[in-house]
């Protein structure tokens, strides 16, 4: 007998009553429960039941004394009859062969299809079985036909059908099929002293009943409860054991929280499978079986919400961590909030399946909560925008808390990132509120994780300018970038680009090493002033636009130190130490950090700084 689902939690258990008490829950529910068809139980959880389904129009004849009108009706009647070992009146379910109806023993029948049944066979849960004096009508076995249990006779395996005949009134009437009833044997004497529950009884336990059933059945039950549960322990414990001594990935943590989350709906799970096993090998009666039924189903509801929401929360709670650890206290307050939703989603589905499965008719509920929620939906619709949009600014971590960015036109420092909007103060030291749904879908620059700052200058000079005096800046501008600690090495180049329209023009590019937008500037001001140094050291200058007037206060420019700067690449020509077009690597060691930054005269340089 295998259980294909398990099924979900009461909304009113708490996961440490599971955590610290699951034993007495297993007991309390597994005495209630012994089988559970898992495939029915997942037909059970995502379709309703026909009954619930649809309207039934009136019958237009009379109730049937019996209850027969339908296949559950007709399940339970029987199952009233031999409880009360009316064994007559549960032949009047069964469907008799009419040509030997006389040769057959109809109450003979009725004792041995519940022997039967009590020892090899199975009754679906009554949930299960249809409530429609039609029946099932998607079951594949026929409009007149359904399938309620199963038994096994001689090893082999069928399936207990119910057959819908016309009563007197010609109203349907649903018995145990003449097929089912052939296949069902006479008991022997042998077989009519019980099953073994019987044969290892007292005698007064076996006289003694309780429900129409023995109490040595019922005292059966709790000690197989027992049992199931702590052999279901043991293999629990073992086998967690065992894997996290044999995979070292079950000792880290967000693996081991997912094994916990496991631990306890296997359990019981595997507690309740080795109790219904159990239960029918011994031959508890299925009168006790048949008559907590529901209860099974809602153990299976149980197991299978009890996982989701322990995997919730070990998912939760280390991605909360994981935040946490990086102060992302708005990601924190999103895992909170979802986590409080998906759990009262667990809940309303537990409790929504349990109504169904005791046979309350949830359909016109599940309507009005569908129309409300659309009505809500159409409300809250920029609220839900803004939260999805907050979700995906968690996710996705465009910016956080502390960062200067842009965002549109609006530049400044994010000072929050709540649920439904994030602040930004700008330099205008005001603040501006932006709703996380339009902030997800605006284009974000984010100056914080910049690791260097893009030093890019265009020097223009004077067209009187020689090539020589250009050769001297281009190798001494690329010094100073070699030179300095704060500026990157590669890239670090120096390049005359242009002769503009009124002026020579030599671009710089190179990245400065700086942990802020201050110190950014303080390194760029200082390479500003080293390079208006050398452009004056050159004898040329900075051009003026051409529209200026100043030819008649223009000095001229200064022959001597033009003079000086030809010789200075004449002595480099003949020495071969021309560092064009590039500087070779000896040169370039030579020169790392053979600037003194900050500059000689300094505060920060004597140690004044604050």
């Amino acid at each position: 007998m295998v259980f294909d689902r398990p099924v979900s939690t009461s909304s009113q258990i708490s996961k440490k009553l599971f955590r610290d008490y699951s034993w007495l829950f297993f007991i309390i529910c597994s005495v209630l429960a012994l089988q559970l068809p898992i495939t029915q139980a997942h037909a059970q959880l995502l379709s309703t039941d026909t009954t619930n389904n649809t309207e039934q129009a009136e019958p237009e004849w009379a109730n049937d004394s019996l209850g027969r009108r339908t296949p559950r009706g007709t399940v339970e009647g029987f199952i009233k009859a031999v409880a009360n070992e009316d064994y007559d009146k549960a032949a009047q379910f069964l469907r008799l062969d009419p040509d030997l109806q006389d040769d057959m023993d109809g109450a003979a029948l009725a004792q041995s299809l519940q022997r039967l049944l009590d020892q090899n066979g199975r009754i679906f849960p009554y949930s299960q079985i249809s409530n429609d004096p039609g029946g099932l009508e998607d079951d594949n076995l026929g409009p007149n036909l359904d399938r309620v249990g199963t038994a096994t006779v001689n090893g082999e395996t069928f399936n207990v059908i119910l057959e819908k005949t016309e009563g007197p009134d010609g109203g349907p009437i649903w018995l145990f099929s003449s097929q089912t009833v052939q296949r069902v044997p006479l008991l022997t004497e042998e077989e009519a002293t019980g099953s073994v529950v019987d044969r290892l009884s007292p005698r007064f336990l076996r006289e003694t009943k309780w429900g129409g059933v023995p109490i040595a059945h019922w005292m059966a039950m709790l000690l197989l409860v027992i049992g199931a549960y702590l052999l279901a322990w043991s293999i629990t414990s073992f086998t967690l054991y065992t894997l996290r001594l044999l995979w070292y990935k079950a000792r880290q943590e967000a693996t081991a929280g997912i094994i916990r989350a496991f631990a306890l709906p296997i359990k019981i799970y595997l507690a309740v499978w080795l109790f219904v096993v159990a239960s029918e090998q011994v031959g508890v009666s299925i009168i006790v079986r048949q008559r907590f039924s529901e209860v099974t189903i809602i153990v299976g509801v149980a197991a299978i919400l009890l996982l989701i929401w322990r995997l919730l929360d070990a998912t939760t709670r280390f991605t909360e961590r994981r935040l946490t650890r990086r102060n992302n206290m708005a990601g924190v307050s999103a895992v909170l909030f979802l986590r409080r939703a998906a759990k009262i989603a667990i809940v309303v589905l537990g409790f929504i399946a349990i109504l169904d499965t005791v046979g309350v008719d949830v359909t016109a509920g599940l309507a009005a909560l569908g129309i409300g929620g659309i009505a809500l939906a159409l409300g809250a619709q920029k609220t839900v925008e803004n939260f999805v949009g907050s979700v995906t600014l968690i996710a996705d971590q465009p910016l956080r808390v502390g960062d200067f960015c842009k965002v549109g036109d609006i530049v400044g420092t994010v000072e929050q990132i709540g649920m439904r909007s994030t602040r930004i103060r700008t330099l205008a030291r005001t603040i501006v509120t932006i709703p996380n749904g339009e902030l997800a879908s605006t284009k974000i620059e984010n100056y914080a994780h910049r690791d260097r700052f893009w030093f890019h200058p265009t020097f223009g000079l004077r067209f009187e300018s020689t090539p020589d005096q250009l050769r001297f800046l281009l190798v001494e501008l690329r010094a100073i970038l070699y030179a300095h600690p704060k500026v990157s090495p590669t890239p670090a180049r120096v390049r005359f680009i242009e002769i503009g329209a009124d002026s020579l023009n030599i671009e710089i590019f190179a990245y400065i090493l700086a942990k802020d937008f201050d110190q950014f500037l303080e390194v760029q001001e200082d390479l500003y002033l080293r390079m208006m140094d050398i452009v004056e050291a050159s004898g040329t200058g900075f051009a003026f636009p051409s529209q200026t007037l100043y030819i008649a206060r223009d000095q001229g420019l200064s022959k001597e130190k033009g003079a000086e700067a030809e010789e200075q690449v004449r002595k480099w020509r003949e020495a071969g130490e021309m560092q064009i077009p590039s500087f070779n690597s000896d040169r370039i060691q030579n020169l790392r950090n053979s600037i003194s930054y900050p500059p000689e005269g300094s505060s920060q340089q004597n140690g004044r700084a604050t």
